[in-house]
């Protein structure tokens, strides 16, 4: 049973899990060491232990690509089509875009953008295979202009091998864990190196991205997934359908909903044992909705959404647009009784791979912008340099860089 909570009472319930990922990094540091030391040797000793790959290759055929995606059925390619075209739709528009503007006479600034080399995703496949992780990192890599990327999936599932063929990667890769991460960080004589991974896995993935950082580009460190909803009212079955949703992911999943009304409390606990009766997903959902889950009454809709900044949930659900003025920190905002979490997951647009753990504190989701550079680009012309030339020599001089100094004025005085 969901716990129903006073907002006092938050405090524990946001505790957040820093000891699970320092355990899991102790865990993953030898096997980092051990791709980076040996390679492919190394990568396949830990893919058939852990990954229980059969094959002599992590790398996977195009004739198995071709074979995945010939199984799948009219209605799961449909699908694929309808939620590929609204992903790429969504980033494109968010696409940083190459310029030049005059800011004042003879000064112009501007940008370029330019695609990263080589990206790599990874897709997971443990307790439920995900072709819509797949679209959601691969097609904004296109839309960025990235000409080489690869995605690797523990399992050999045909929605997952048969999508990434229908989106036309060719890199495709059998591999899982703390291995996959490494072998993308480092490059080995089959997968190429990365500039950038992306994508989520379990605690031990989220613990190699975080070791390797800096080493190699990521998007962010995901830990398990999270909603928070606000309701002051609202369909009980509706909003206990959207915390089972998240709810189901897996044990450590987090739903929360924050509500000043008892009533409503009452009725979305009720629902939520009534929903959770029959789900087939129920053994998973059910220890979520009891370890880290409740139901929590606040004062007032201010206090909600102050204890949602608080919280930074990576899925943040609200009943109308009125509150969105005082929204601070989400990873993505589901507006409205008929926009449920589950339209972002598969076909909306907005990405769904989003940052966890407080980390919306700092960022939004995956997007375009994440896959590309953005090169500053100035041009002076010698009237504009002049005009600048006080300014630059002067606080040149202050930092004691006379040579910066000497650089304007040996153009500024050779007229």
């Amino acid at each position: 049973m969901i716990r129903i909570l006073d907002s006092k009472q938050v405090g524990r319930l946001f505790a957040r899990r820093a000891a699970r990922l320092g355990e899991a990094e102790a865990v993953v540091r030898p096997i980092l060491e051990a791709v980076r030391k040996r390679g492919d040797r190394a990568l396949m000793e830990y893919a058939r232990k852990f990954d229980g790959l059969e094959r002599r290759s992590v790398r996977v055929p195009r004739d198995e690509l071709v074979q995945a995606a010939r199984s799948l059925s009219p209605e799961f390619r449909d699908a694929v089509g309808a939620a590929s075209a609204n992903i790429g739709t969504f980033a494109a528009i968010q696409k940083p875009i190459s310029g030049m503007r005059q800011i004042s006479s003879g000064l112009q600034l501007g940008q370029i953008v330019r695609p990263l080399d080589s990206v790599a995703a990874y897709i997971p496949a443990g307790r439920y295979p995900l072709p819509s992780t797949l679209m959601m990192t691969v097609i904004p890599a296109k839309v960025a202009g990235v000409q080489s990327i690869s995605v690797a999936s523990p399992r050999a599932v045909n929605e997952v091998f048969g999508t990434a063929h229908l989106l036309g990667v060719q890199n495709v890769f059998q591999m899982g864990g703390a291995q996959a991460i490494a072998a993308f960080a480092f490059g080995t004589r089959t997968v190429p190196k990365a500039d950038r991974i992306v994508g989520p896995g379990n605690i031990y993935v989220a613990a190699a991205k975080k070791l390797l950082a800096g080493e190699v580009g990521i998007d962010f460190i995901a830990g398990p997934t999270e909603i928070l909803i606000i309701a002051a009212e609202g369909d009980p079955c509706f909003l206990a359908a959207d915390m089972l949703a998240q709810a189901e992911h897996d044990v450590d999943a987090c739903a929360i909903l924050l509500t000043t009304s008892k009533r409503l409390a009452k009725a979305v606990a009720a629902q939520i044992e009534q929903q959770l009766t029959g789900l087939p997903t129920a053994a998973v959902a059910r220890k979520a909705i009891a370890r880290n889950s409740a139901i929590v009454l606040t004062q007032s809709l201010d206090e909600a959404i102050a204890v949602s900044n608080r919280f930074a949930p990576e899925h943040l659900s609200i009943s109308d647009g009125t509150l969105l003025s005082q929204v601070t920190h989400a990873g993505s905002v589901f507006v409205g009784p008929f926009s449920p979490e589950a339209a972002g997951d598969y076909a909306s647009g907005p990405n769904h791979v989003l940052p966890t753990n407080g980390a919306a504190r700092l960022r939004g989701g995956l997007s375009s912008a994440d896959y590309v550079k953005v090169i500053s680009v100035q041009e002076l012309s010698e009237k504009a340099l002049r005009r600048l030339a006080p300014t630059i020599t002067t606080l040149a001089r202050a930092e004691g860089l006379e040579a910066h100094a000497r650089s304007v004025e040996v153009r500024v005085n050779a007229f």
